[in-house]
């Protein structure tokens, strides 16, 4: 059963805040002075780490939000295309450079709550049925459910590494 198979919205919530709290928990002991550090075996610094995530996190809420309010989304963002992810990823990071990390990790604890908070009130259906909205495609068993964990439990994951390593090099100093 792939790991995006949830069997109700509660389980994927669950999923969702477990994978943050072992991300967030990461941060731990990392300072602000060290937000951009970046070491040649780690592809983001912890900064970035952040800003992608807050951008994911507002980028597919907002696809919801747009279609809800009659219009199409432009996926993935206004002005990319799905090919140009790092120019992307690079706007993310300029919209996130003047906070520190102390303010980075409170945003993202924001937007993870927001981002349960809209899970709640999805249906089972919208989130499990494929079709209920345009934006999630037609390409078969990409229901919002699974774009959801996609671009949140699956990312906690893969970053949770990241920062584990970038950590290690940095203890290597």
């Amino acid at each position: 059963m792939p790991s995006y198979d949830y069997a109700s919205k509660h389980e994927l919530k669950a999923a969702i805040h477990a994978a943050y709290l072992k991300l967030d928990a990461e941060y731990e002991g990392v300072s602000d002075a060290d937000r951009d550090v970046r070491f040649p075996d780690v592809d983001r610094t912890p900064a970035e780490i952040l800003a992608y995530q807050l951008g994911w996190l507002a980028l597919v809420r907002g696809w919801d939000q747009e279609e809800l309010a009659g219009g199409t989304p432009q996926m993935p963002a206004p002005g990319y295309k799905w090919n140009q992810l790092g120019g992307m990823y690079a706007d993310f990071y300029r919209q996130h450079k003047g906070y520190s990390l102390t303010e980075l990790r409170a945003m993202f604890a924001q937007a993870e709550s927001e981002w349960l908070e809209w899970i709640e009130n999805l249906s089972e259906d919208e989130l499990f049925v494929q079709g209920q909205r345009r934006w999630t495609g037609d390409k078969p068993n990409w229901p919002m459910a699974r774009w959801i964990h996609i671009n949140s439990a699956a990312p906690f994951g893969t970053f949770r590494a990241k920062i584990r390593k970038w950590k290690r090099a940095k203890a290597g100093d």
